[in-house]
């Protein structure tokens, strides 16, 4: 029986990886080793490794890799998922490691992997993020890889672009479209009452990361991004707290001296993927610069306002409004989302993202590398037909 060890680091990621680690974990002919590390196992993040307790996929390892005092020196996580996953993978030599998206400890992860000569399959692959310093770790991861699983066609071209053979990229569509299409909604009221805060008023979802490719930017986008939305005192305001990215820990204290000065807002750690999108489906508009404001938010009807470069490159929706790190720019932005007329053009919801059976997909692919095909990691490069000009 092959093995596939899935690796786990945020919130975020398990959210999407969720419906794929449930099949795996169901599949007979293949043994599921679920890796948890990163933020999962920290307090000052919300020890996240609870809610995959509470959905009883068992845990193979956890391996902790965040310093106890210090969260912002990247370099040292780095260095410390290298080593760490270099001895986990040396003792266990699965025979795939899946992994998703793009953060720092996840390129770590993939070193350690390519090292013991371990094939890596990347879902989230293609994409560009400009403001985010996860640009160059995912077109990094994505030629660490043997198989390709994007979220949609144009990422599918990027990867094949990046010399990967074309029989190896599959579009399967976003794994968080998946949930949305598929993921139970709680009760209104319950959950109300669950999170101490009124979903039957009006209120904006708000998740605030930093862009790491600027310079100490966060403290003076999160000030902005306030004074905005003191422009709408009658807007109940729910906010998830950013991950553990260099100046994530400023914007989380801000974050929490924010609520302590507004009484309609409520901030989380993480309220899990099913939380989220009940949040998300009953709000008026989501604002922030999080991936989920462009994949999962606009199937769901409900606009977005993107602030900032972090997101820049991405496919986005009609439902996706840019704007500026500046409180007028952000401000024009909600009120347009706000409007009835914006509202009404996103009733049906869109999306650009898939049909929501990606998790099926990728199963089948990776039970079919794995038990019909011969994986060779001796890659050829792809070349596209180049154009000399005359």
């Amino acid at each position: 029986m092959k093995t596939i060890c899935v690796v786990t680091s945020t919130r975020a990621d398990y959210g999407l990886l969720s419906p794929v680690l449930f099949k795996l974990n169901k599949d007979s002919e293949l043994n599921l080793h679920l890796v948890v590390t990163g933020s999962h196992l920290s307090k000052k993040y919300g020890m996240t490794i609870q809610e995959i307790y509470g959905e009883r996929i068992p845990i193979h390892e956890c391996i902790s890799i965040l310093p106890e005092d210090d969260f912002t020196n990247i370099s040292q996580i780095m260095a410390n998922a290298l080593v760490s996953f270099a001895e986990y993978f040396s003792k266990n030599r699965p025979d795939l490691v899946l992994v998703l998206g793009d953060r720092y400890e996840i390129f770590a992860v993939c070193c350690a992997a390519v090292n013991n000569l371990i094939p890596i399959a990347h879902i989230h692959g293609g994409e560009t993020t400009e403001g985010a310093i996860d640009e160059c770790y995912r077109h990094s991861i994505t030629k660490m890889s043997y198989l390709h699983f994007t979220s949609c066609e144009a990422y599918r071209r990027r990867i094949i672009q990046l010399g990967e053979d074309p029989h190896r990229v599959f579009n399967v569509g976003a794994l968080g479209i998946e949930n949305v299409l598929n993921i139970p909604y709680l009760n209104k009221d319950k959950l109300s009452k669950e999170l101490g805060f009124n979903l039957n008023l009006p209120y904006v979802v708000v998740t605030y990361h930093p862009v790491t490719l600027e310079y100490h930017t966060a403290r003076q986008h999160c000030k902005e991004l306030f004074k905005a939305l003191d422009l709408f005192p009658c807007l109940g305001v729910l906010i998830t707290k950013s991950n553990a990215d260099a100046d994530g820990v400023i914007i989380n204290d801000m974050i929490d001296e924010y609520c302590k000065c507004r009484p309609n807002c409520k901030a989380f750690f993480s309220l899990g993927a099913q939380r989220y999108l009940t949040t998300v489906k009953y709000s008026k508009a989501v604002i922030g610069n999080s991936s989920s404001g462009i994949l999962e938010v606009p199937a769901l009807g409900v606009p977005t306002v993107n602030i900032g470069d972090r997101q820049k490159g991405r496919v986005k929706p009609p439902s996706v409004v840019d704007c500026l790190p500046m409180v007028e720019s952000i401000s024009d932005a909600i009120r347009k989302v706000l409007g009835s007329g914006f509202r009404a053009m996103l009733s049906q919801g869109t999306n650009v993202y898939g049909s929501g059976d990606s998790s099926r997909k990728i199963v089948e692919i990776l039970k079919h590398y794995l038990n019909v095909t011969h994986i060779d990691l001796k890659k050829r490069f792809y070349d596209l037909p180049f154009a000399e000009k005359t």
